[in-house]
């Protein structure tokens, strides 16, 4: 996206206060829906409810986790989400300088950095999820690159011995500084969504399969302990194969990992052509991923989706930069419980290169905090469901998840999804509640367009490039999520009313 220049004699509050009046009168002027019926039993069937969606988040490459801003936003999105494991590309990048060539040809590992980076993951309490990427130049077959700004080596290695002795003296070197007990704790995946530019062997699915098998056998010959997986696909492919050739060669593998973004085709993931939305192709895939693995000779395996956002893109500022995420993350959740062991959201942070050096706080970004430290509506997005309870009653809604927390408090998320952009329309919901007891108290918190998004005051300053102090203040400040609204709900009508706009996310704390 570039940015607009525009002249505004107008002050930023005033600007905004006139954006937030006409788009009030915009949803005055449209049609009003039937509200939506909300039944919630105390009483209801329930089955635990892991966080799955928060434990894991992808970030940008390796060598970024020594910055200042990366460790600030990984601390900021630590203290609202339950963040326990980091996935990024390239610790054997050439930025890290884990593997050269010395003056007499012989091989020398330099895990300096590797220890900078780890240790400054676990001083926050967070583990690392090793994607062993990319190919060390000195390593490589030839110096074939693909598009990232950084140009990370794909091809194979000149010689399987070489990389498979550099697997078992960086897993040697982990296990002798953190310990056996420690790195066990890990999960370690080989490479990075080898089905497509990432991997330069050809054919591309047998030798990726020897180079897992290269992998996991050097990786159990440090430990037996150390958990390993794959394929580590785009578009949750490979996953049906890779456990039978696992299967069929014994080659040790503790997980399956797969990747899907919500814009990916029904082409490139279901080899069909259907039109599948954005709003239900992560869903539909978990679903696919889910089937193949109860089928496959290995049933139990672990399912993580170690990448997914509702855009591969990067670059739309209407999805990733805005209130949208709120409700298609909550729809998704909904729909993938029990499905899948973790879920990736790619990324916690804008510190990120890729594409090259950011040009914009506000530019489409996959992370929760923009440029500059500021927090997105993803970011409060993530923070409100978080709250949800650790035990989910069943309900029929397609808009609401109900949980209990184990106080007794309900956490309920209730959502109005629309496709990303300014169309939709603002919905009634009507919270009827059953078998609760007594007289309760109703926090409800909600993020949308004028509430925890820095995104719509950034727009109303003329979307500077390079916010001065003064407006990067009011950024931060339209970022924060506000306080709840509290209301009361009497036991004799146990009942809630909420109005929300097309992508808002709102979060219920029903307290005794």
């Amino acid at each position: 996206m570039t940015p607009r220049c525009l002249c505004k004699t107008m002050a930023v509050s005033a600007v905004l206060a006139l954006e937030v009046l006409a788009a009030r009168r915009v949803d005055a002027q449209s049609p009003v829906p039937s509200p939506v019926q909300i039944e919630i039993d105390g009483n209801a069937p329930a089955h635990p409810f892991p966080h799955f969606w928060e434990q894991m988040f992808g970030s940008g490459r390796a060598i970024l986790s020594l910055r200042a801003s990366y460790r600030r936003d990984m601390r900021e999105v630590k203290g609202i989400t339950d963040f326990r494991f980091v996935r990024f590309h390239g610790i054997f990048d050439r930025g890290v300088g884990v593997y050269t060539v010395g003056p007499r040809g012989r091989p020398d590992y330099n895990f300096t950095y590797v220890d900078q980076i780890y240790d400054g993951l676990l001083r926050q309490g967070v583990r690392p999820f090793v994607e062993l990427s990319f190919m060390p130049p000195q390593m490589a077959v030839r110096q074939q690159s693909m598009g990232f700004w950084y140009r990370p080596v794909v091809a194979p290695p000149k010689d399987w011995a070489l990389w498979s002795d550099l697997i078992r003296r960086f897993a040697q070197h982990l296990v002798t500084r953190y310990g056996i007990d420690e790195v066990s704790r890990w999960y370690f995946e080989v490479w990075n969504e080898p089905n497509g530019p990432f991997w330069g062997g050809d054919p591309k699915e047998a030798t990726y399969f020897h180079l897992y098998d290269v992998t996991a056998r050097a990786l159990k010959s440090v430990s037996p302990r150390l958990r390993v997986g794959g394929p580590a696909t785009a578009q949750a492919a490979w996953v049906a194969a890779f456990i039978r050739h696992c299967a069929t060669d014994h080659v040790p593998v503790d997980f399956v990992s797969t990747h899907v973004y919500g814009d990916d085709s029904a082409e490139n993931v279901f080899h069909s052509h259907e039109k599948i939305t954005r709003r239900d192709m992560v869903i539909r895939a978990v679903q696919k991923v889910h089937r193949e693995v109860e089928a496959s000779p290995m049933p139990d395996l672990p399912i993580f989706f170690s990448e997914f956002n509702a855009t591969y893109t990067g670059t739309e500022v209407d999805v990733t930069d805005s209130p949208y995420i709120g409700p298609w993350l909550a729809n998704t959740i909904r729909a993938c419980d029990g499905l899948v062991h973790s879920m990736s959201y790619w990324t916690f942070s804008d510190v990120f290169e890729e594409g090259g050096v950011v040009k914009s706080p506000f530019h489409g970004g996959f992370g929760l905090i923009a440029a500059g430290g500021i927090p997105k509506a993803s970011f409060n997005d993530f923070r409100l469901l978080h709250m949800l309870g650790e035990e989910r009653l069943a309900e029929s809604s397609h808009s609401a998840l109900v949980t209990r927390r184990a106080d007794g408090t309900l956490a309920i998320a209730v959502w109005n999804y629309a496709p990303p952009g300014p169309g939709g329309a603002t919905k009634t919901y009507r919270l009827a509640f059953r078998n609760i007891g007594g007289v309760h108290r109703a926090y409800i918190w909600r993020v949308d367009r004028d509430h925890g998004s820095a995104l719509t005051a950034w727009k109303a300053m003329g979307e500077p490039r390079f916010p001065s102090f003064r407006q990067h203040r009011i950024l931060l400040q339209a970022a924060r999520l506000p306080a709840p609204r509290i209301e009361t709900v009497p036991p004799a009508d146990a009942r809630l009313t909420l109005r929300l706009r097309p992508h808002a996310l709102a979060l219920i704390e029903l307290v005794r």
